[in-house]
């Protein structure tokens, strides 16, 4: 869920959409400053910053995490119907999850390391033993939007295109759902309690169900909720607080206790725009708090990377891409957002400052999602290339 990872059947169709209407030559301009040379151009393609590139996959590559426990080990999933849990630091594999009959959308480990899930879009999930390479547990489903484990218990959720949350206990496969109205679970958390989880669906309204209980705590619609489908959430650290996202342009801050929206994030906000159409709209991709400092930042389509300050609730900087930007991630433990895009770079941004700290480059294409380690040294990358790629992260300070 890149993040991000949402609607990928009309991801391809969407991107064809997106290339059509980028001006990719214009002789006129040529002299202009800021277009490369032939020559320029060629240096970035072949530019590759990356430590090391996993080649195994033979479609797109969707999705990546890293294991909770050690940060070690990559799971990628892909158009080639397949996931592959490789070690970070050479790139060896050490499962391949076969038998998927679709794309594989949705890769990740469980708390402890122990286990690895894969879903695919035709709503096959499987759980995998990593220790002993073995498939312990499936199951079918209608089409798959996101897949979360539960931060502190062998217990998967899921969340499908016909508005079902599923919740399975692993391997027992004891079953659970969260019924709603028959429109997509489009993204789902787990709150850190564990007790709780939001979930978005497409028709712009926010559940925060409790697990135990099986009912809607806070349903967030109407004028509280978005006009138009979420795109992502996140949660801060507490759970105190969710940010949801979502294609009308705007993220809400809501309250998890009281179920009130307690703040709205426009970057769009005061510019008069003429147009109310939902196409006009700047989607929200991705979205995130920050750990150390009263921040959180909101990705949009149009390649800006607004960084707004909790409290007041105002536009502290934006940092603009040349692309749209699909996920966004907070270090654990710094103030530097990373960015992943359209354009195949990823970049670290200091939220403090609104400057780019640094930037990779190495994919022939765009990055669909990525993760970062810890200690914010690692970055592993999942692309429309068809390759995975690992950057260690070098900064002045450390």
């Amino acid at each position: 869920m890149t993040t991000g990872q949402h609607m990928w059947k009309g991801f391809i169709d969407d991107l064809a959409d997106d290339l059509e209407d980028v001006d990719f030559e214009d002789p006129g301009n040529a002299d202009d400053e800021g277009w490369e040379t032939e020559d320029e151009m060629e240096a970035d393609m072949e530019q590759d910053d990356s430590e090391l590139t996993f080649s195994k996959h033979t479609g797109l590559v969707f999705c990546v995490s890293l294991d909770p426990l050690t940060n070690s080990l990559a799971v990628t999933g892909g158009e080639d119907d397949r996931a592959f849990v490789w070690r970070v630091n050479d790139g060896e594999v050490l499962l391949e999850c076969m038998g998927h009959k679709d794309s594989v959308t949705c890769a990740v480990f469980s708390h402890d390391s122990s286990l690895v899930a894969t879903g695919d879009m035709s709503g096959l999930i499987k759980v995998w033993k990593v220790e002993t390479k073995e498939e312990i547990w499936s199951f079918e489903v209608g089409d798959l939007e996101w897949m979360e484990w539960h931060p502190g218990a062998p217990v998967l959720l899921a969340g499908t295109n016909d508005g079902n949350v599923w919740m399975w206990k692993i391997p027992a496969g004891d079953c659970k759902t969260f019924q709603s109205a028959a429109c997509q679970s489009t993204s789902g958390k787990i709150l850190p309690d564990g007790k709780r989880a939001a979930v978005g669906y497409e028709d712009g309204t926010m559940r925060v169900w409790d697990l135990k209980q099986g009912n809607a705590v806070h349903v967030i619609k109407g004028q509280d909720g978005h006009q138009g489908a979420l795109t992502c959430l996140a949660c801060n650290k507490d759970g105190s607080l969710v940010l949801t996202g979502s294609v009308d342009g705007n993220a809400k801050l809501i309250n998890t206790s009281t179920g009130k929206v307690v703040g709205v994030f426009s970057v769009d906000k005061g510019k008069g725009r003429g147009s109310k159409d939902e196409d006009d709209n700047n989607s929200v991709e991705s979205v995130g708090f920050c750990n150390i400092l009263p921040l959180v930042a909101v990705a949009y389509l149009d390649g800006t990377l607004a960084i707004y300050d909790l409290p007041t609730q105002a536009l502290r900087h934006r940092c603009q891409h040349e692309a749209g930007i699909v996920h966004l991630q907070w270090e654990e433990s710094s103030s530097v957002v990373s960015t992943c895009s359209l354009d195949g770079a990823l970049r670290l941004w200091d939220a403090r400052s609104g400057y780019m700290v640094s930037e990779y480059r190495g994919h022939a294409a765009e990055i669909l999602d990525f993760t970062i380690n810890r200690e914010a040294s690692l970055a592993v990358t999942a692309s429309g290339d068809n390759q995975a790629k690992v950057f260690c992260l070098q900064r002045p300070d450390r």
